[in-house]
């Protein structure tokens, strides 16, 4: 049986999932990490993003050593990474993680790239090797379904990229780990979604100290 297509993200109470983003040159030259839009975003990134730093499965995921927080957020982060047999993502998220990654790239999965920009698959150390998909989102996915087996492939973003698989009725299922956050702009998860086709099951609420877990079922409508 193939696994479910999901996707899984931080969003603010005002419905983003990414600060406004600065310019991808400012952002990746180095030196400019100084630029005030540069350390504007990474603040509130941070913000968004800052239930899952505690935890210890994030420190072991990114090889930070031992410790850090047990609990219901960390079984849900757990969780969520081990049901992944592949992953998908969008360029612009790649060109971002490219520079920041560690040599150990997070994902320990084959991670299928949408792009127009041919290159040869890149290796990383820990099991993640990047594949280049120049022939649009289905290819991508139908090839991430292959590689991940019988388990979950998961649209790791940016939002361009969930929001093109949600209108093309790709997506199964998701779960928004929605902060006590306002961010004011930046990227809205559902800015664009063709509403009259995305129909929502809902499957589990879940509250924690730090976020509230919304997961739902995708249908056509």
């Amino acid at each position: 049986m193939a696994g479910k297509v999901f996707f899984s993200v931080s969003m603010s109470l005002d419905g983003f999932v990414a600060p406004e983003p600065p310019s991808v040159e400012n952002f990746l030259t180095p030196g400019r990490q100084d630029d005030p839009d540069v350390r504007r975003w990474m603040k509130q990134w941070g913000e968004l993003q800052q239930w899952m730093f505690p935890l210890r499965f994030f420190r072991e995921n990114l090889k930070m050593g031992e410790g850090g927080e047990e609990g219901r957020d960390n079984e849900i982060a757990r969780e969520t990474y081990e049901r992944i047999g592949a992953n998908v993502m969008g360029k612009r998220m790649f060109d971002l993680g490219e520079q920041s990654w560690p040599e150990e790239a997070p994902y320990h999965t084959p991670v299928f790239v949408v792009t127009h920009t041919e290159r040869e698959p890149w290796e990383r150390p820990g099991g993640t090797t990047f594949h280049f998909v120049n022939d649009g989102i289905k290819s991508a996915l139908d090839r991430a379904r292959e590689a991940a087996g019988d388990r979950d492939v998961r649209i790791s973003g940016g939002g361009e990229t969930i929001l093109r698989y949600v209108n093309a009725g790709l997506v199964d299922e998701f779960t928004i780990a929605l902060a006590p956050v306002l961010l004011g702009s930046g990227a809205r998860l559902f800015d664009g979604v063709d509403a009259f086709r995305v129909g929502l099951e809902p499957v589990r609420s879940e509250p924690s100290p730090r976020v509230t877990h919304l997961t739902y079922a995708v249908h056509p409508r």
